[in-house]
């Protein structure tokens, strides 16, 4: 396949995961309304969470469809039914109905997760997938700066049922461009009789090692991501619609910082490395997050800024190893096992940092996120990685 037709393959994929994040991760961007409406902040948080929960019940057997049957398919049905659910939801006028339909959107969006990470793995060569997978992994900043841009004044306006038929639209528009443009990558030839490709997660711990490290590095994430809004609307008392603005701006470095982190680890022929020493500075981040909290100092906003951009540097290593550790027999299915548990996390973040920070103990919540990054940084296993990218070179040397 041509150079140009794989990049194309690639933005098409990176528009329809952003077109599913501008919903299931830029959420919280209508937490401001909800309470509005009369929600306190633990139930707003259950309600932006239901999206991320829908998403945890059918990611791997997502991935397990993506094995299967291809990417197209998958990805096209998948981010066209969610597109449906939020236009209904944009009309009911229940919270909780709300709530259920979000959720039902979130478990149909998530077939772009690990079948558009597929794609990447089928077209692109580990010389060049860093960079590929962490411009795909641009999608979640830009959907939640999207989200940013737009929710807010379209809550503030019409409130937020309505507010979610931007997302909408946009998963319309991927879900068509994903039919028209993306194709499915080779695959190995099989051969006849020969037995099933056995589970890599037998007789190992380094991808169950990855999953987990993830998981902690998901914390900071969403942290950053849930409460930048809320604390600047709440705490500095800014106007909804100007910390979005500023929050477009910080989930745009945010993307931005996603491909440096790939390139990088393409240059260091490393996935884990990077994420590694990203760990220690996410834990750094929230640290002096936390410390602008406490003293109501400037430095707070610049805490939020670095954190958007750090906190989510590490997500396309971690992709990326699991599909060069799993192999494409079973990359599908294992990167809906890494996007499982690192939803996990997620949902469970918002809610019980909410629970935490209640009307205002920001500093101890944020001091507490520190935790999680530290606790990533044995957990990554980069030793592991350096046989699998050698068998990797191979197998692409043998399918062309």
């Amino acid at each position: 396949m041509s150079d140009s037709r794989r990049w194309t393959i690639l933005a098409v994929g990176t528009a329809a995961q952003a077109a599913t994040c501008c919903f299931l991760y830029g959420i919280p961007m209508l937490v401001p309304a909800l309470r509005a409406a009369g929600l306190s902040l633990f139930a707003a948080s259950l309600v932006v969470s239901a999206p991320m929960a829908g998403l945890l019940v059918t990611l791997i057997a997502w991935g397990a469809a993506a094995d299967r049957h291809g990417e197209r398919v998958v990805i096209a049905t998948g981010v066209g039914i969610a597109a449906g659910l939020l236009a209904l939801a944009a009309v009911v006028p229940s919270v909780w109905a709300l709530g259920l339909l979000l959720a039902l959107a979130g478990a149909f969006g998530a077939s772009v997760n690990a079948a558009s990470g597929r794609v990447v793995m089928g077209w692109f060569p580990p010389s060049e997938r860093g960079l590929a997978m962490g411009a795909r992994q641009t999608a979640q900043p830009l959907g939640v700066a999207l989200a940013a841009l737009a929710l807010p004044p379209l809550a503030h306006a019409h409130g937020a049922h309505v507010a979610l038929l931007f997302p909408a639209l946009l998963c319309l528009v991927a879900a068509a461009a994903v039919v028209a443009l993306v194709a499915d990558p080779p695959r190995p030839q099989r051969v006849p009789g020969a037995a099933p490709v056995g589970s890599p997660y037998r007789g190992s711990r380094q991808l169950a090692r990855i999953h987990l490290a993830s998981s902690m590095l998901v914390v900071p994430q969403f942290a950053v991501a849930t409460f930048t809004l809320v604390y600047l609307v709440g705490q500095r008392h800014w106007d909804p619609a100007v910390a979005g603005r500023l929050i477009f701006g910080f989930q745009a470095a945010g993307a931005a910082g996603r491909v440096v982190s790939g390139v990088w680890s393409d240059r260091v022929r490393s996935r884990l490395r990077p994420m590694r020493q990203l760990a220690v500075a996410s834990a750094t981040l929230m640290l002096v997050i936390a410390l602008g909290a406490a003293t109501g100092l400037w430095f707070v906003i610049a805490g939020f800024g670095l954190g958007a951009l750090i906190t989510v540097a590490d997500n396309g290593l971690a992709y990326t190893a699991v599909a060069e550790l799993a192999g494409p027999e079973w990359a599908g299915r294992a990167l809906g096992v890494q996007n499982t548990v690192q939803n996990v996390a997620a949902v469970a973040t918002a809610p019980v940092l909410a629970a935490v920070i209640g009307e205002g103990r920001y500093a101890l919540g944020f001091a507490l996120v520190a935790v999680f990054p530290l606790l990533a940084v044995p957990l990554t296993p980069v030793r592991a990685e350096r046989r699998a990218v050698v068998q990797d070179v191979a197998r692409l040397d043998s399918v062309r």
